[in-house]
């Protein structure tokens, strides 16, 4: 400011400051809000898996995933999607982590029997093992299901695995592992309907030496070359 003589008046103490902005609250300009909170993204892929793998597809609500993942809805939706994208990614992971076991027996095993047979014995280990829930998630995030799409894609996978079954049941009755006479689409289904009863007893309580027992019953009724099938 400037007196009546052209020299300049002193301004009084912390003027020239309050005019700054933000000067008036004395508050400092802080971090912008709304900024995405970071999260390692294969951690919370797992926890999902998990919580799904326990209570279903139909029983998991978008609420229990962001608390179970630790993020919040929107950081979920950028992230995996809806939540049936985000189911959909699970059993993508499930199928290569927990539930290769089946793809490993029918790939490395010379005949349909023994592949069968190394399948339902590591289902009852898998299926028990400590460190996440029993039996499959595949099986049981179908149960109660009422979205179609999700219910229609589980049972798509699970006739995968009979189809696959059929296929090499029926490769073994050419090649004469297996006798002429081999019904392959009801053995077949006798196996998926084995694997399917093992996670079911796994969620009820079953033990691995338990469930060992039963596939041991299971492989009893399998033809052999050279006997009668009936």
């Amino acid at each position: 400011m400037v007196n009546d003589d052209g020299t300049t008046r002193a301004q009084p103490h912390g003027t020239a400051q309050a005019e700054r902005p933000g000067a008036a609250t004395g508050k400092a300009k802080g971090r912008p809000r709304g900024r995405p909170r970071s999260f390692d993204r294969e951690t919370a892929l797992e926890k999902a898996l998990l919580a799904f793998w326990e209570h279903g597809y139909e029983a998991t609500s978008v609420s229990d995933l962001t608390r179970v993942m630790d993020i919040g809805a929107p950081s979920l939706y950028a992230a995996f999607g809806d939540k049936r994208s985000l189911f959909e990614e699970v059993v993508q992971v499930y199928g290569a982590r927990y539930g290769s076991f089946t793809d490993r027996a029918l790939a490395e095993e010379p005949t349909a029997r023994t592949a069968v047979e190394r399948m339902l014995r590591e289902a009852a280990t898998v299926y028990t093992e400590p460190g996440h829930p029993h039996g499959c998630l595949v099986v049981h995030a179908a149960a109660n299901c009422s979205t179609p799409e999700v219910e229609q894609s589980l049972r798509d996978r699970r006739n995968a695995d009979i189809a696959a079954f059929e296929s090499r049941i029926r490769a073994d009755v050419a090649a004469g592992a297996l006798p002429p006479g081999t019904d392959a689409a009801a053995l077949a289904r006798h196996t998926g309907a084995m694997i399917q009863g093992m996670s079911q007893q796994a969620r009820d309580g079953a033990s691995r030496e338990e469930l060992e027992a039963v596939a041991e019953i299971a492989m009893s009724i399998w033809p052999r070359t050279g006997t009668h099938t009936g």
